[in-house]
């Protein structure tokens, strides 16, 4: 089936929204309890709900240049949440938090990696940085795919940014939808599956690192975006398993059995595009229901306070989807 032509004067995040509600219309595995957007919205805490704080203890600070570097490097590999029951967590640490971890310890004893560091890491190496064992299977995949992402990155900024993420970031003008835009051109970024001949831009990791960026520079610099209040929610595994245990999406029956008995759902599947595009159009009836009652929140704060929401037991008692992807 031929995809559908997309609109080419509307920018990546509109396409974001306008893919993600046709998939929620025609979705046949996930459905969106329509009659309980408003009285969700309504419940949900957002009088003063805003971003965190960065956390500085396991992420990497430093001067400009090493910072930037740092979270380009670290949302290149900000995937792997299919593989992380196979992890070797640091004690009380989470996947993400693990990778962030370990990777800012590399830049405090070794200094950023280098384009051409980038270029030439290998699975060896990243097992080396990451502390993990080779002898799993399912991690000596993740770490081949993140040597790959890491490699991909460091040609893209030699051959088109003079090696320089500065100028990978100044391509974006101040605009979070064109960094999407720029960073699409690397295939680990390229996150737009086709769905019933539809192609559906989703971009959890470009715009994430939009708006880490925002948090690491206050909103100054190379964390100057002008546009962030147009980000969608940054979809991956958590935020839509918070609007399954709440109520608002619904599974359908082969789709929840296979994810209580613990079943990878397959990347690029029909089942996967609707969980994930769902949940970013759920999330955008939320956010339009508390418009219109005069509480205006963004997106990308909905999605914060829904991903801390997932952190607690009543939501990690129940299995949540998992889908070994490079998209997140």
């Amino acid at each position: 089936m031929p995809t559908e032509r997309r609109n080419e004067s509307a920018d990546v995040l509109e396409r974001i929204r306008t893919a993600c509600r046709t998939v929620a219309d025609r979705a046949d595995h996930v459905r969106i309890r329509a009659d309980r957007i408003e009285p969700y919205a309504e419940s949900l805490p957002i009088d003063g709900a805003g971003l965190p704080p960065l956390d500085v203890d396991r992420h990497f600070v430093g001067n400009d240049s090493e910072t930037l570097a740092y979270f380009v490097i670290l949302d290149t590999i900000n995937f792997g949440s299919g593989y992380f029951p196979y992890l070797t967590k640091r004690p009380g640490m989470s996947g993400y938090y693990t990778i962030a971890s370990r990777l800012a310890d590399r830049f405090r004893e070794a200094g950023p990696l280098t384009a051409d560091e980038l270029r030439a890491l290998t699975p060896r190496a990243c097992t080396e940085i990451f502390e993990q064992d080779l002898s799993s299977f399912p991690i000596r995949e993740l770490m081949t795919l993140f040597a790959q992402a890491l490699n991909r990155l460091g040609a893209h900024l030699a051959e088109r940014f003079e090696g320089r993420f500065e100028k990978l970031i100044g391509a974006a003008e101040n605009s979070a939808a064109r960094l999407v835009e720029t960073l699409s051109a690397q295939p680990f970024f390229r996150d737009e599956p086709p769905y019933r001949g539809l192609s559906v831009p989703l971009y959890k990791r470009a715009q994430l690192l939009a708006s880490d960026l925002d948090l690491a520079f206050a909103g100054e610099g190379p964390g100057r975006f002008d546009d962030l209040d147009r980000l969608t929610i940054f979809a991956d595994n958590l935020v839509p398993h918070v609007l399954r245990v709440d109520g608002l999406l619904e599974y359908a029956e082969p789709l929840m059995e296979a994810i209580e008995q613990g079943e990878s759902i397959r990347a690029g599947s029909e089942e996967e595009i609707e969980i994930r595009a769902c949940a970013v159009d759920a999330v955008e009836r939320i956010r339009e229901a508390l418009s219109a009652s005069g509480r205006s929140v963004t997106s990308r704060v909905l999605d914060q306070l829904l991903w801390h929401r997932g952190q607690a037991d009543d939501y990690k008692r129940h299995p949540r989807h998992r889908t070994r992807t490079v998209f997140y």
